[in-house]
């Protein structure tokens, strides 16, 4: 006889079969318990809810699987021989339930095991697979599953076609956080069969993690009510996939792969592959209720730091500013500007580490006597004299083509393909592997942060590197991906030296917008977006993607714009990290109180953000809303920005969570404290009307409930 495993764990219910032989069957994962209809499935059917898919080298594939991960072997013959079921401190955490299955497959040898953490008090999964070589040959990994799950699109009466809704995180450089909806037929997948050879697959290829899209994803079931969403915590290649089989939809989340990444990994006997860690997590609602979700839980895995608490507002000198071409009679009236607007980190961004153009030179960062004739610390210190904490730009990664250093080094350093350095954007991309070049890293660290004193640091990274190196691996993949872990854990290493140094997470603005960064960096550049109106639209929806107080979003006023672009510019941000910038010692004495007026109410309620939660009551939004609205709420109530862009109504009624309805609340506008703006609370059905006469205009209210 099997046996049928149900779990339920923070309002989240999972269920397992385990069959005589061994088999392992995860049938269920959801807000509610797993039926019985399961138990009436033919065997053949729940053969197909396999926990883990491993693939290896020679091994048949037993599928008529097109592309699709799907009928991998040895996974089709992993045989269960042990389940552990640990609870928080058992396991050397205290996060919360750990369950580990132990797999064997006595073909290969291959023990695999499956750990799915979960989280007190969220609906969520943490898992990831490891495999081990207990056989005597080597085994060619082509692909390892962090997550399977079949039966996505269970519950509810209506076909697939009709009920589910797929949200997808489009992201590009300039155009961050777009989120888009589709049917599945809109995006090409019907029931045509069974099963198909049609998947759904979205990834990422190389060194940016998300170019092209977040690494993440919901599906929603609008006939239930329900959803599922994902995140793979990897800062190079992932993918992940839907599609069908047993006439079920299933998903499979992995990092790299053979056949999408030229990822292989020749397992020697005795080694162990771990898998990259994903997410997922159940929902009741909608893309709202998932992106909170998911905001609770990045809290949980994130490094702790004070940076994410205080919120401290950061001047920067390079967008609609500087851009590039700092020195020091253009930096010391910024400082002055910065400090009087009440800046609290001043960071010099790029170029001060070369006498010109800098592009293909960087690589040694020493500082430039042409542009800092008194040397970088009289200007660092002269940012401490103003109350500002020092900062630099870098780009630690990388290596300029034309840098007299890098002639001089072995090809091991470096990225390398078909015996030649790998080239991008008149870059060599580094090897952190390499112990030398982590000495090398360390050494810049510790001259910046060390003899200079900054403490923070604006870790830029430009370029993509592709699919990997050939030194020293298995694969072009293989060498992407220990690099990949060898700079977290360089990362890692330099936050034991200097555990109070801030570091910005920056790749072109949000080309690497992940959490195994994210959980180690406390700030991520949303965008590089030059215009205040666009940056508007990515920085209203950016909180879906990473938490708002590790948020930066630029406000950048222009030498010669009016009232409304300043307070436009400041909305942006103030929901979640300051960036300031643009030439605040130049603007009008008016627009400049704008900036410190912004800044002054920053300050009063900043350190709630840190704790409440996004909310969009118009919805996510994107480029070609008219009205735009993006919240915080918290026990206090809600801070909530709204943005009229181009829609031809004056007036825009936006509704809040049922919470609100039949509730007396007052409303405050917080910026600017002085108009022209027109709101009214509509008490019966919970929702704030607001009136802004004008165009591209933005203004920051707060809702209180108002105590009986």
């Amino acid at each position: 006889m099997g046996e049928w495993i149900r779990i339920e764990e923070n309002g989240l219910h999972l269920l397992f079969e385990i069959t005589e032989s061994g088999d392992v069957r995860f049938l269920h994962m959801g807000l509610a318990p797993a039926g019985t209809d399961a138990e009436n499935w033919t065997d053949k059917k729940r053969g197909k809810y396999r926990l883990v898919e491993v693939h290896v080298s020679g091994e048949n594939h037993d599928d008529h699987h097109g592309s699709k991960h799907t009928g991998t072997l040895p996974g089709k013959r992993l045989k269960l021989v042990k389940l552990e079921d640990l609870a928080a401190g058992e396991h050397g955490g205290e996060t919360g339930r750990r369950l580990v299955f132990h797999q064997v497959d006595t073909v290969t040898g291959l023990k695999v095991r499956s750990i799915l953490q979960f989280y007190n008090g969220l609906q969520v999964i943490r898992t990831w697979t490891e495999v081990q070589n207990d056989g005597l040959e080597p085994a060619g990994l082509e692909y390892v599953s962090s997550f399977a799950l079949t039966g996505i699109d269970s519950g509810g009466l209506g076909t697939r076609e009709a009920k589910l809704r797929l949200s997808i995180p489009h992201n590009t450089w300039y155009g961050e956080a777009q989120w888009q909806t589709y049917t599945l037929p809109e995006l090409g997948l019907h029931t045509v069969n069974e099963f198909s050879m049609k998947r759904l697959s979205y990834g990422s290829t190389g060194t940016w993690s998300s170019s092209q899209y977040a690494p993440m994803g919901y599906l929603a079931n609008v006939e239930t009510g329900t959803g599922l969403v994902w995140q793979i915590e990897h800062n190079g290649s992932w993918h992940w996939e839907i599609s069908d089989m047993a006439d079920q939809l299933y998903l499979h989340l992995s990092g790299p792969t053979d056949a999408e990444h030229d990822w292989w990994k020749n397992l020697e006997p005795g080694e162990t592959f771990v898998s990259v860690p994903v997410c997922a997590g159940v929902v009741q609602g909608g893309l709202q209720e998932a992106a909170r979700l998911m905001t609770e839980y990045r809290r949980r895995i994130r490094r702790l730091n004070e940076d994410n608490v205080k919120l401290p507002v950061i001047f920067n000198d390079y967008m609609n500013c500087l851009f590039g071409d700092p020195t020091t009679e253009k930096l010391l009236p910024l400082i002055d500007a910065a400090a009087a607007a009440g800046c609290e980190i001043y960071c010099i961004d790029c170029g001060w580490y070369s006498d010109g153009e800098w592009w293909d030179g960087v690589g040694e960062w020493l500082p430039s006597a042409a542009r800092l004739p008194g040397g970088i610390e009289e200007v660092l210190q002269y940012i401490r004299s103003k109350g500002m904490v020092p900062g630099l730009w870098l780009e630690i990664e990388v290596m300029g083509i034309a840098c007299p250093l890098a002639s001089k080094l072995p090809d091991d350093w470096f990225f390398m393909r078909h015996g030649k350095r790998v080239i991008d954007h008149a870059r060599y991309q580094l090897d952190f592997r390499n112990p030398a070049v982590r000495a090398y890293a360390d050494q810049v660290i510790d001259r910046i942060a060390g003899d200079y004193g900054a403490r923070y640091i604006k870790m830029d990274y430009n370029i993509n590197a592709g699919i990997g190196t050939e030194c020293g691996a298995d694969s072009f993949g293989d060498g992407l991906l220990e690099h990949n872990r060898a700079y977290l854990g360089w990362i890692d290493s330099i936050f034991a030296r200097y555990p109070d140094l801030i570091i910005e997470n920056c790749g072109s603005g949000g080309m690497r917008l992940d959490y195994a960064l994210l959980s180690r960096l406390s700030i991520q550049s949303s965008s590089d977006q030059t215009d205040y109106r666009k940056n508007g639209v990515i920085a209203a929806a950016s909180a879906s993607l990473v938490t708002p107080e590790q948020c930066a979003v630029w406000s950048y006023p222009l030498r010669d714009g009016s009232r409304e672009e300043v307070i436009f510019n400041m909305v942006n941000s103030l929901l979640l990290r300051i960036h300031q910038s643009g030439h605040l010692a130049e603007i009008s004495p008016e627009r400049f109180d704008l900036v410190a007026e912004g800044i002054a109410a920053y300050r009063q309620y900043r350190e709630r953000l840190s704790t409440g939660l996004p909310i969009w009551p118009l919805g996510l939004p994107g480029f070609g809303s008219g009205w735009m609205a993006y919240g915080s709420e918290d026990n206090e109530g809600l801070l909530l920005a709204v943005w009229r862009v181009e829609d031809e109504n004056s007036v825009c009624v936006l509704p809040l969570e049922e919470s609100w309805k039949d509730t007396d609340a007052s409303v405050e506008l917080l910026y600017p404290s002085e108009g022209p703006a027109e709101w009214s609370w509509n008490r019966e059905n919970g929702s704030l009307s607001v009136k802004l006469a004008e165009r591209n205009t933005a203004r920051l209210f707060e809702i209180r409930r108002r105590m009986i």
